[in-house]
């Protein structure tokens, strides 16, 4: 019974830090490189707090600039999605305790969920990486969270007749979904839970600049 206490609390913990942090993400369908389903679609609010030191995500500005420029999209964007990807302390033991109970959540820093990773690793440098690695491998998740993104471009229409930028689109893509992307650049409108997403992102574009800039 000893032995099992350290593992209740930090299965609590767990439990503690969801409630706080609204949910964790949660991802819809399987998809195809044609229609990659969404990385993440996390909480309106960010919540919960760290067992880390240093929750900041700046402090990978060199793999998001690495594998933005990989694979051809804005670091500052990578880096903004990891700022609203850190509701949620990115704590390996809390991951894999929380995963064995809600089986369909997120790993990594870049909160991506099982069906998307093994998507869009598909013909990539990290083709034989396992999705269970992201929790211990933060460069892996921000590589594949930028490939990620990479899809999702090539899937935007040549002139998208809605009131959002690329980047917006594309990080409206990463949480909701290839499908909701192409809705919202045809001028549809977002609804909560997208939208709490795109007002973060717009509060953390400066200081995901700053951090790609150093």
């Amino acid at each position: 019974m000893a032995a099992r206490r350290p593992l209740m609390r930090l299965v609590a913990a767990v439990v503690v830090t969801a409630a706080a942090a609204g949910a964790l993400t949660a991802c819809g369908g399987t998809g195809d490189r044609a229609a990659p389903p969404p990385a993440s679609a996390s909480p309106g609010a960010p919540g919960g707090s760290s067992p880390s030191a240093n929750q900041d995500p700046a402090r990978f500005a060199p793999q998001v600039v690495k594998y933005a420029g990989r694979a051809k999209i804005d670091a500052q964007l990578l880096m903004a999605i990891l700022y609203n990807e850190s509701y949620k302390p990115h704590d390996p033991a809390l991951e894999r305790a929380w995963q064995r109970m809600k089986p369909d959540s997120a790993f990594g820093i870049a909160n991506m969920h099982k069906a998307a990773f093994d998507d869009t690793k598909q013909g990539r440098d990290f083709a034989n990486r396992s999705w269970d690695e992201l929790p211990d491998d933060p460069g892996l998740a921000v590589e594949a969270a930028a490939w990620f993104l990479h899809d999702l471009a090539s899937q935007l229409p040549g002139q998208p007749s809605g009131p959002y930028t690329r980047n917006e689109l594309l990080a409206l893509g990463y949480n909701a979904g290839a499908g909701n992307m192409g809705a919202f650049a045809r001028g549809a409108k977002p609804g909560p839970q997208a939208q709490s997403y795109l007002d973060r992102l717009r509060a953390n574009w400066a200081k995901a600049g700053q951090a790609v800039k150093r």
